[in-house]
């Protein structure tokens, strides 16, 4: 299957954003819904991609060779639901990965790490998008969520145990 230069690049977000959900590529690609994410997987990239255990998209290793990307998580602890070594991530979850609470810390709320943002690196971004990169962090096994009165965030690792690349 010969893939398009749209299809390539989409294909390297996969890749590199692994593991990832419908929202996540629909936010990226600028799509209008989770269902145009999917119809177009199933017609483009059918492929090269798959559904994890718990719905997560993840590209195949033949998708990785292809476009001659590293996944987005690394290493051998990752791969048997361990911590990863390496993390690919958009800059606003490096940013969130940067000031949220250590792992012996007590957690925190979204609205705690999205005021450390603004303090930290004068951005001033959504508090939706800040939970969906907590949320993405926690999917990719460096972040925990703390349930209290509303559910409060931690990372699961040490910080210099994880490299975070920006893509």
């Amino acid at each position: 299957m010969t893939l398009d230069e749209e299809e390539q690049e989409r294909l390297v977000d996969i890749v590199k954003l692994q593991p990832t959900k419908n929202k996540e590529l629909q936010k990226r690609w600028g799509l209008e819904s989770g269902s145009e994410v999917h119809q177009y997987l199933e017609g483009h990239l059918k492929d090269y991609y798959y559904r994890d255990d718990k719905s997560l998209i993840r590209a195949t290793a033949e998708a990785a060779e292809l476009v001659g990307v590293d996944p987005g998580v690394e290493g051998e602890e990752a791969e048997e639901g361990g911590v990863p070594s390496i993390i690919r991530v958009p800059e606003l979850e490096s940013q969130v990965f940067q000031v949220v609470a250590g792992p012996d810390d007590r957690s925190e709320s979204v609205v705690s790490v999205l005021n450390k943002l603004r303090a930290e690196f004068d951005i001033d971004p959504e508090a939706g998008d800040v939970r969906s990169a907590l949320q993405s962090l926690r999917r990719k096994g460096v972040v925990e969520v703390v349930y209290r009165t509303v559910p409060t965030f931690k990372l699961a690792v040490e910080r210099d145990d994880v490299e975070v690349e920006v893509v």
